[in-house]
């Protein structure tokens, strides 16, 4: 049989610790798009400095640098404004 009398203090238990925690919420570290924009930005980088230069490692490496500097600018540009 259920015994109904002791769900009440569950729920109050668990509203209480829902409260307290309630807060943080907001603390938690959201993702950066840095990183993310960095990576996109080497990869695409990397294959238009293929295709360019007919695979010249060289220009491929100095374009995937390129890519990824200025991947990395967008996404801080990206974080600075959500913040």
């Amino acid at each position: 049989m259920a015994r109904s009398h002791h769900r009440k203090k569950h729920k109050e238990h668990l509203r209480q610790y829902q409260h307290t925690n309630e807060g943080n919420l907001s603390k938690l570290k959201r993702a950066k798009a840095k990183g993310t924009f960095a990576a996109i930005g080497i990869i695409v980088g990397a294959a238009i400095g293929y295709f360019a230069t007919d695979g010249i490692l060289l220009w491929v490496g100095l374009v995937a640098v390129a890519g990824g500097l200025g991947g990395f600018l967008i996404g801080h540009y990206i974080d600075k404004e959500g913040a």
